[in-house]
């Protein structure tokens, strides 16, 4: 297994949802599609889509399973996990249109 890049979080484990693979509220909620969305692997230095979770639909959001990008953004725009990620990367952030257009294309 490669090194983690810069020992980022991710989000499942900034916010503690237990939804990685084989954490403690998969069989409850099932797996995050963040955790298992390898198209967007390294993003943000993430594991797949753990470091722009926001992208994904399908992610924990005030501590329920959200729908798609659109009906979800407003919520977290205000996440401190957002907040967070938009700080450390500073002129790296990836684009929300950047984000999509890569997952869209693999």
């Amino acid at each position: 297994m490669p090194a983690r890049r810069n020992q980022k979080l991710n989000c499942w484990e900034f916010i503690k949802c237990g939804r990685e693979p084989g954490g403690i509220h998969v069989a409850q909620l099932g797996v995050c599609p963040a955790a298992i969305t390898v198209e967007a692997d390294c993003i943000h230095g993430g594991k797949n889509a753990g470091r722009m979770c926001w992208a994904v639909a399908g992610t924990m959001c005030d501590g329920q399973i959200a729908g798609t990008f659109a009906s979800k953004m407003g919520n977290c725009l205000s996440c401190d996990f957002y907040g967070a990620v938009l700080r450390e990367e500073g002129e790296q952030f990836v684009s929300i249109a950047r984000i999509l257009s890569q997952i869209a294309s693999e």
